[in-house]
């Protein structure tokens, strides 16, 4: 992991720099608090899932695939590619790792055999279900703390968060869901 290492004393291009960066906070309230606090909850909820994927090779990308894959089984590789927002090519490596060791399997569309339709197999369904528990065991401690009555404030500040201005067909079946529960 790099060091990173503040210097009180600033010289030369240093110090211009510091003032643009001094004029642009005092022009702004920016909310380091919430900032700060998600890259430290992101770094956290992901990195008991980052520690079980080491032993199986695998990485960020392997969980987000997993996960999409097993929460719409036969989920299109294009929508896919839209939920991820990740390149073809990053996206076909990561793929044919969790084909080949046998997590997802890969069916032709019944309408149209040019689709690859994408379905988690008992083995892929046991790793998300892992990685899911982890991952809920986090949440369900934080929410302890904060009680468990303000779990749908979360779920609205997250939803608030998402872009909407191009949601994909997963995010929309999200939003979805979230409608009609209310």
């Amino acid at each position: 992991m790099a060091d990173i290492n503040f210097s009180p004393s600033l010289t030369g291009s240093d110090s211009t720099a510091a003032e643009v960066r001094s004029t642009a906070l005092r022009e702004a309230d920016l909310r380091w608090d919430i900032i700060e606090l998600l890259f430290f909850a992101y770094r956290d909820f992901v990195g008991d899932a980052d520690h079980e994927l080491e032993a199986f090779g695998f990485g960020r990308a392997h969980h987000r695939v997993l996960h999409f894959v097993y929460r719409y089984p036969g989920l299109k590789v294009a929508d896919l590619l839209d939920v991820l927002r990740i390149t073809k090519q990053s996206l076909g490596r990561v793929l044919k790792q969790l084909l080949d060791e046998g997590y997802i399997v890969q069916k032709t569309g019944n309408n149209d055999r040019r689709q690859r339709l994408l379905y988690a197999t008992a083995k892929g369904e046991a790793l998300v279900a892992k990685l899911a528990g982890l991952q809920t065991t986090r949440i369900d401690r934080a929410l302890d703390e904060i009680g468990p009555a303000n779990a749908e404030t979360v779920r609205r500040f997250l939803r608030a968060m998402i872009d909407r201005d191009d949601p994909d067909k997963v995010l929309e079946t999200i939003f979805n869901a979230a409608t009609a529960k209310e």
